[in-house]
């Protein structure tokens, strides 16, 4: 008896289906990633797969031999973030077929971002594609998805106007520092972690002026680098409660897995800046700052959802051009559906995930 057909696949859950509380739960460790890779290797039925892991999304694409493979997936899934069996089916989002490859087109292209045309994602697929490489459970069918989902991206980016205007978390962190000191040329900016989506903020206020950087992380060699890379200052991160009196703007991005700021630590530090605001940005999923925070005088803080909702209210121009995008990305999707189909007949009539 010959196998049965397998089928191309995106499983997973997304700031459509899941708020950020939910988001905190799902994100898979970095530092445990190619554990759960070994765990998805074991499974029957899954020759082919990559592991999109976001801030907005944690999404598995894949080929499959049956729909028990997908269970498994799922079960493997919840049991490895310790959620109960069958919790990531109530949440996630399916598609097979060209509707999968669709999607991976408009997640790559930045057109399934909470953020629409924002250009942190391209690379983010782009590390999923090169990790899954890296394991070795990418096949053929991963490897033709991924390359021409790349190219159709560019085009989609190059021939649309999706990209137009100042949305990327960074920048819209950087306007709303803006309409609350009017200026930055006084502002002391203390950036918590040194990842790229905090290296990047960072350089987004020193763009539009700051008066002065701080950079601390938990591991000083990489505080010491970044600060020298961007002429800043570097603080040993057991140091830097005890100074966030002295700062305007505190921009967190860390890995911990839970607050670093509280209102307890944080209150102290307001009473010795009592006319002065402080902005922070907690960029960090699970998130750094505890938000009690904001029930203190003259705290203003702001996440990522925070910052995606504000960056929408700019989007017009961006909403305009999105239809003509989304169109290049379904003409690209059949084209390529067309050049694969023969190795992977399984799932034409898969359903588009919520957008």
């Amino acid at each position: 008896m010959s196998d049965p057909s397998p089928t191309f696949f995106v499983v997973g859950a997304t700031h459509h289906t899941a708020p950020l509380e939910l988001r905190e739960r799902l994100a898979l460790d970095p530092a445990r990633l190619e554990e759960f890779r070994q765990a998805l290797a074991a499974i029957d039925g899954l020759p082919e797969h990559a592991v999109l892991n976001t801030c907005n999304r944690v999404e598995f694409y894949g080929v499959a031999r049956d729909p028990a493979a997908l269970t498994a997936l799922q079960d493997t899934f919840c049991a490895f973030q310790g959620l109960p069996s069958g919790a990531f089916a109530g949440i996630c989002d399916q598609a097979s077929g060209p509707a999968a490859i669709h999607h991976l087109i408009e997640v790559a292209a930045g057109l399934d971002s909470q953020l629409i045309g924002e250009n942190e994602i391209f690379g983010q697929v782009k590390d999923a594609y090169a990790a899954a490489l890296a394991a070795g459970s990418a096949g053929p069918v991963l490897h033709r998805v991924f390359q021409k989902t790349f190219q159709a991206a560019k085009t989609v980016r190059s021939s649309t106007g999706i990209t137009t205007g100042q949305v990327s978390v960074a920048n819209v962190a950087v306007e709303l520092a803006l309409t609350i000191f009017g200026e930055l040329t006084e502002a002391r900016v203390l950036l918590l972690g040194a990842g790229e989506i905090g290296e990047k903020t960072a350089r987004a206020f020193l763009s539009r002026g700051a008066g002065t950087l701080t950079v601390s992380s938990r591991t000083l060699g990489r505080a010491m680098e970044l600060a020298t890379a961007l002429d800043a200052t570097a603080l040993p991160f057991e140091n830097f409660p005890a100074h966030l009196a002295d700062f305007d703007v505190v921009v967190c991005s860390t890995a911990a897995p839970h607050a670093i700021i509280t209102r307890e630590e944080l209150a102290p530090a307001m009473r010795r800046r009592p006319a002065r605001p402080l902005f922070c940005i907690d960029l960090a999923l699970p998130r750094d700052i505890d938000p009690a925070v904001t029930r203190l005088q003259n705290v203003y803080l702001y996440n990522l959802d925070d910052l995606a909702r504000i960056a929408r209210e700019n989007l017009a121009t961006r909403t305009a051009e999105l239809g003509k995008a989304r169109a290049i990305a379904a003409e690209r999707a059949a084209t390529l559906w067309r050049q694969i189909r023969d190795r992977c007949p399984g799932g034409d009539t898969g359903t588009t995930p919520s957008s």
